[in-house]
């Protein structure tokens, strides 16, 4: 098994960045989701509720801080993107608490999709693992896997939401996407993860089943 993408989200719910390497820490990969979208009752905005902001694409600048659409996340002209795409009111602001929706670390395996047909990143992993065969990260929960110089641990399977349902290109809805993911797979797709030993993760490092 090796890793086959990574992936970094740094504005929560938008699209990410693929990376050739990335180092793990207790917060998952570095740089992921340090911005989130909050509209004016004070909760968080996602892509569950508001799917245009999968429409718009994060990756981290140069000095660290998240560009939306090339542009800088404080920029005005990001801020009307967000309402056009949110609602009015729903602002960018650093995260908090609720960065993560479950654990810090989502990790896919290239078998487990397959076996849907679906794209990828419908599922929003921040790991993709090559060389799974079939099913087989549903004996996962519970194990601990060395990725490259890091060690994490897979607590649990996800529970997937509505947000597979939208193609990450267009945001079409497909609904029968989670259909099948409930019919097929109990409705969970994935691990979610947290990091035992911190470390530096290349494209192409192996991947293997510690405990």
């Amino acid at each position: 098994m090796h890793v086959a993408e990574l992936w970094r989200y740094p504005v929560k719910s938008m699209a990410g960045e693929k990376l050739a390497q990335a180092r793990l820490g207790p917060g998952g990969v570095e740089g992921d989701r340090l911005v989130l979208a909050r509209g004016r009752d004070g909760r968080v905005v996602t892509a569950r509720v508001r799917p245009r902001l999968l429409g718009h694409r994060a990756v981290l600048g140069p000095d660290g801080e998240p560009l939306v659409d090339g542009r800088p996340w404080r920029a005005p002209e990001v801020a009307r993107d967000v309402e056009a795409a949110a609602g009015a009111g729903v602002r960018l602001e650093p995260s908090d608490e609720e960065r993560f929706d479950v654990l810090p670390l989502l990790v896919a395996t290239d078998g487990a999709v397959a076996s849907l047909g679906y794209d990828r990143r419908r599922f929003r992993p921040n790991i993709l693992v090559g060389g799974v065969e079939g099913l087989a990260e549903r004996a996962w929960p519970g194990r601990t896997l060395r990725v490259g110089e890091a060690v994490i641990r897979a607590q649990k399977l996800r529970a997937r939401c509505v947000m597979t349902t939208f193609d990450p290109d267009t945001q079409a809805q497909d609904p029968e996407v989670l259909r099948r993911i409930v019919r097929e797979l109990e409705g969970t797709l994935a691990l979610d993860c947290f990091v035992v030993e911190p470390g530096l993760v290349r494209v192409g490092d192996p991947v293997a089943l510690a405990g």
